[in-house]
């Protein structure tokens, strides 16, 4: 199906109704169109996943059999990306980004403004209101907004992360180290309230569905799990798949990593305290161990999330969305959070379902991973607000290219990055000091080129390039006098 040439006509189409009709609604005038032209939409977001957690695509070692299928039936983005952060918390930036279309700085004001200015007509779920859609969301929001005024139902609506305890970090100091169990409620975290956060979101998914296929309007349902950030907490049944002798240590482990602390990543951070300093191989086992038992916990509530939708009735004219709000170090590097610009962090797995979308197919080219927004917009005929910076992704499911020549990455005023296809460049302003990698050569970021001669006219383009990136992104950072 061509879907670009779908979603015009259907805008078109709505347009001239709402001329016949003289109702003036904001951006779009759908109601009054036939329910059966507007797809259902389902985005499904998990929090600090790394791209690498794919069982069939890039990690055998972890099990995921219903993300697995969702690879299967639609069309797999290999190469999105979260754009950074203005804040150490980096989902508010994510989020923020997502639900008002705007790049990361842009997205910042938008942050600093009164909650009547941000909500206005300007978040994602008001313009598929506006179009006609219910809605519905469930789980982690953090964005400054009032999520049950955005949607039409809202609930356990949570906050950025599970309340933490002093024993989940600096652990463990070695092999008989206990004092921290993933799988015991005494500690609260995903277990407070009394039922997994995570199965949370997918019983309040199943009624969603449930009742939704009752209705006749067409449904947006925002369905955030804070799974699988830390407290990395899930049943002991999940935890006993991965024996933590069999854990692979990532072939980029480092003990410490050079310039932590001036680029923001150093024992002040409150993520880098969650394993000991230094790193040490056993330490990230363990770590690692609990972050895929808890997103394989979170993929069997997928599973129950997609049997919903089967048993709806509507899943032939439903699309489903999958992706994270970040990725996540996790002992890469010797990093433990998502604070850096390494592709481990701003690299998230991204999965589109629909009608007629190409199964198993896999597009190399970047995104945004806010493209989600413009494209969902898109299918519901809703003409593209003018403050929406981000692209619908539907041109590029017609096998159109990306509408990104580079991929800008930003952390604070600590830290920003360029991307090609061929060569990332990592500026640490505060320390003085550039990384350049060779990305199709060293697709794990191990091998920092910027020291070599011939690698001086790279880095000088890419530095121009991300000057570029600055200027159309309003990037307040000022780098004309950065020495390198």
């Amino acid at each position: 199906m061509n879907y670009v040439r779908f979603a015009k006509s259907m805008t078109a189409f709505w347009a001239v109704l709402a001329l016949a009709t003289a109702v003036s609604r904001p951006a779009v005038a759908a109601e009054d169109a036939p329910q059966s032209e507007r797809p259902n939409i389902v985005f499904i977001f998990a929090d600090d996943q790394c791209f690498q957690t794919i069982g069939s695509w890039n990690n055998a070692e972890v099990q995921t059999p219903h993300l697995d299928s969702l690879a299967r039936r639609g069309t797999t983005f290999t190469h999105a990306y979260n754009m950074g952060s203005w804040s150490g918390a980096v989902c508010v930036a994510s989020r923020t980004m997502l639900n008002s279309g705007r790049f990361v700085w842009n997205a910042n004001e938008i942050w600093n403004r009164s909650e009547q200015e941000r909500q206005e007509g300007r978040w994602w779920s008001e313009y598929l209101k506006a179009a006609g859609y219910r809605t519905y969301m469930t789980g982690k929001w953090h964005c400054k907004a009032d999520a049950e005024k955005a949607f039409d139902v809202a609930k356990d609506i949570r906050p950025g992360m599970p309340k933490d305890t002093p024993q989940g970090y600096n652990r463990p100091l070695g092999t008989d180290d206990h004092n921290w169990s993933p799988s015991d409620p005494k500690f609260g975290g995903f277990w407070e309230g009394g039922t997994h956060w995570s199965e949370v979101v997918a019983n309040h998914s199943e009624d969603y569905l449930a009742q939704a296929a009752g209705r006749d309007e067409p449904f947006f349902m925002y369905l955030a799990f804070n799974a699988p950030h830390d407290p990395r907490q899930s049943p002991q049944e999940y935890v006993d798949r991965y024996p933590v002798e069999q854990i692979k240590v990532p072939e980029n482990f480092l003990p410490l990593y050079p310039h932590a602390d001036l680029m923001g990543c150093g024992r002040k951070l409150r993520d880098a305290r969650l394993a000991p300093f230094p790193r040490t191989p056993y330490s990230v086992q363990v770590n690692r161990q609990e972050y895929y038992a808890i997103i394989t916990h979170m993929d069997a509530m997928i599973g129950r999330i997609l049997q919903a939708i089967d048993d709806s009735g509507k899943a032939d004219n439903t699309w489903i969305f999958f992706t994270a709000d970040h990725g996540l170090a996790c002992g890469q590097h010797g990093l433990m959070g998502k604070q850096n610009l390494y592709d481990h962090s701003v690299r998230v797995p991204f999965f589109v379902v629909g009608p007629d979308v190409e199964g198993g197919r896999k597009v190399d080219q970047p995104i945004y991973l806010q493209d989600v927004m413009p494209t969902t917009l898109d299918l519901a005929g809703v003409e593209k607000p003018q403050h929406v910076e981000f692209q619908s992704l539907l041109p590029m499911l017609d096998g159109q290219p990306s509408q990104y020549d580079t991929v800008y990455g930003a952390y604070l005023d600590l830290q920003r990055s360029v991307r090609t296809d061929h060569h990332k460049l990592i500026v640490y302003p505060k320390a003085g000091v550039v990384r350049l990698y060779d990305i199709q050569a060293d697709p794990k970021e191990m091998h920092d080129l910027a020291g070599d001669a011939d690698s001086r006219p790279i880095i000088e383009d890419l530095f121009a390039q991300l000057r570029q990136q600055q200027a159309a992104m309003n990037d307040p950072l000022d780098l004309s006098g950065f020495q390198f």
